[in-house]
């Protein structure tokens, strides 16, 4: 019995260091941003997508290629990453790929588009048409893109890191909702505090050389084994409960025009466990909840005005929050 205690001690040891590197690697180029960062290694493990909204200049495609780079290689071992740089020019055949004439051959054949690849950057994404954007689709949810009458199905990861600037800014279109839903989690990076930013400018030039020279420090093998440790982290039949009310909350609230699905509420599950498991636990806790609440589900709902927009869902998680320390309390 001891020698089994010992061996799960030294393999959560071992995968608590494998996260750990993986997020120090990216804290080398982004600064003051750990928790953002923890965020969306989460929805990496969780086997989902993430879009960064912010304005230009807030590190965001600096982080998704710093993630990228921490995770993919050109070869048998590490991960294929794509960029694409959104543009309104764009057309879907410049994402999922196209026929062309082989005149060997005296046929047709399908040359595959950037989305066949384990980490894709989608940049800018809101900047081509909706059209466009709806050409990820079918990639994201199902893991597969459909040509004519061929299916061809993609890795067993394979990973959206979506930017986007708010649609405020000329140039943009709002993403349509089923395409928003496909992302576990929408967050904005916002600015670093005054000290952080006065070392990115002391330290501007040994930040950029550590861009050009970021480590690939975990590999296919590594983040597969990762998101299958994460299944088994352990939720609590309240902690569920909560979600479920939060999610049903949403559903009989008179300033929410568009509630949120049972899909949601599996997603949200999901980020929970990998949220728990990124910060070395096997189990979820209420925190969890508050801290990953907003992110998972606020870009799910389409809210009636402003002002409901800014209270109607942290009203619902704070009812949550205070029902589990209630519980909490009364069970000790």
């Amino acid at each position: 019995m001891e020698q089994q205690n010992e061996t799960i001690e030294q393999n959560q040891s071992q995968t608590a260091g494998k996260i750990q590197s993986l997020i120090d690697n990216i804290e080398t180029v982004i600064k003051g941003k750990r928790s953002k960062i923890e965020m969306i290694v989460s929805v990496l493990l969780a086997r989902g997508h993430v879009l960064l909204e912010d304005n230009p200049g807030t590190g965001k495609t600096l982080l998704a290629r710093t993630l990228a780079q921490s995770v993919a290689a050109d070869n048998a071992h590490g991960l294929q990453f794509k960029r694409i740089q959104f543009t309104p020019d764009l057309l879907p055949m410049d994402l999922i790929g196209s026929h062309i004439f082989d005149d060997s051959k005296k046929d047709f054949i399908f040359k595959k588009g950037p989305l066949f690849c384990n980490v894709l950057l989608a940049d800018e994404i809101n900047r081509a048409s909706p059209k466009v954007q709806s050409a990820l689709l079918e990639s994201m949810a199902e893991n597969q893109i459909s040509i004519g009458d061929t299916t061809y199905k993609l890795q067993d990861l394979f990973f959206v890191i979506a930017t986007q600037n708010p649609i405020e800014i000329e140039g943009t279109y709002p993403l349509p909702e089923a395409q928003l839903d496909r992302f576990f989690m929408k967050l904005s990076l916002d600015y670093v505090d005054g000290d952080t930013e006065v070392d990115i400018y002391r330290n501007y030039l040994q930040i950029n050389e550590n861009l050009h020279t970021v480590k690939r420090v975990l590999n296919l093998t590594d983040i597969l084994e990762l998101q299958a440790e994460v299944d088994n982290v352990y939720v609590h039949d309240e902690i569920a409960a909560s979600v479920r009310n939060i999610v049903v909350g949403t559903r009989n609230d008179a300033n929410i025009l568009l509630p949120c699905s049972t899909r949601s509420g599996i997603i949200f599950i999901k980020c929970l466990k990998a949220f728990a498991f990124v910060n070395g636990r096997s189990f979820v806790i209420e925190d969890d909840i508050k801290t990953l609440a907003y992110a998972v589900l606020h870009h799910r709902i389409i809210f009636k005005n402003s002002d409901a927009r800014k209270k109607t869902l942290n009203t619902l998680i704070d009812k949550e929050i205070t029902r589990l320390a209630k519980l909490k309390i009364n069970n000790e």
